[in-house]
């Protein structure tokens, strides 16, 4: 069976690429732990200064297997995705994100919790998290206002509408927007200055830059409770059996 979550160690950087270009790398249970443990298995090697995330294919991910999601009783998917975003949270590497095509739902999310992103022109992004039913997760409620400003952070999560990788470099969920066919070589190339610097100054430079884990930490734990509590409402019942269904939804369950 082809791995859907390949790994690489290799001049210093952990390369974790999502490998089920055929399903727009929507990411699974096992997915999520797969990475998890990729990102685990390096925080104690000093080899590595870096962890680099990419998808294969046509785009970055488009998000949770939402078959996978909703054949879970409530909350039942929640420990390998959380296990996940922990390991990302809690690295001591440099995270360097490399996006394309669609970032869709935790795609997005998972953005807040790297260094760097660096993004190709056709990059689109969305929060839909809204229109499922569902509210922010990982922390989002937390970052993007402060990322963005209150009034795009609304925007982004109260409309769950897609924009495009000039907005979302405007207003600072990505480090640079550059041309699809260099974006691969731009962030060779950070990757390649990382791992050069001082291993002992890019630690704690980090781990000062980050000096709002707890609070980031307490705001994951709320919306978990929150997003498993709307996960068992009748709108977010009725989204997920209409996507499953590919039927439009029945706005009086909205209500």
């Amino acid at each position: 069976m082809m791995e859907l979550i390949q790994t690489q160690q290799s001049d210093g950087v952990l390369t974790i690429a999502i490998n089920r270009a055929d399903k727009k790398n929507a990411l699974t249970r096992e997915m999520y732990q797969s990475m998890a443990d990729a990102i685990r298995s390096v925080k104690e090697n000093s080899a590595i200064k870096v962890i680099r995330i990419r998808g294969e294919g046509s785009c970055f991910t488009a998000g949770n297997d939402i078959s996978d999601f909703a054949n879970r009783q409530d909350g039942e998917h929640v420990g390998e995705t959380a296990a996940f975003m922990a390991a990302l949270a809690d690295t001591p590497k440099v995270v360097i994100a490399q996006v394309h095509g669609l970032a869709v739902g935790i795609g997005t999310t998972l953005l807040l919790h790297c260094d760097f992103v660096y993004c190709a022109t056709n990059t689109r992004f969305v929060l839909p998290f809204i229109n499922l039913g569902l509210v922010p997760e990982y922390a989002s409620s937390y970052l993007l206002p402060r990322l963005a400003g209150h009034r795009k952070a609304a925007e982004w999560l109260m409309l769950g509408e897609p924009f495009g990788a000039d907005e979302a470099c405007h207003f600072g969920l990505v480090t640079k927007v550059v041309d699809t066919d260099e974006l691969a070589q731009t962030v060779d190339e950070v990757c390649a200055k990382l791992v050069g610097k001082p291993a002992f100054s890019l630690v704690q430079t980090k781990y000062l830059l980050k000096n709002d884990a707890d609070d980031i930490q307490q705001q994951m734990n709320e919306e978990l409770d929150v997003f498993i509590e709307a996960m068992g409402t009748e709108a977010a019942r009725e989204a997920f059996d209409a996507f499953l269904k590919k039927r439009p939804i029945n706005p009086e369950k909205f209500k």
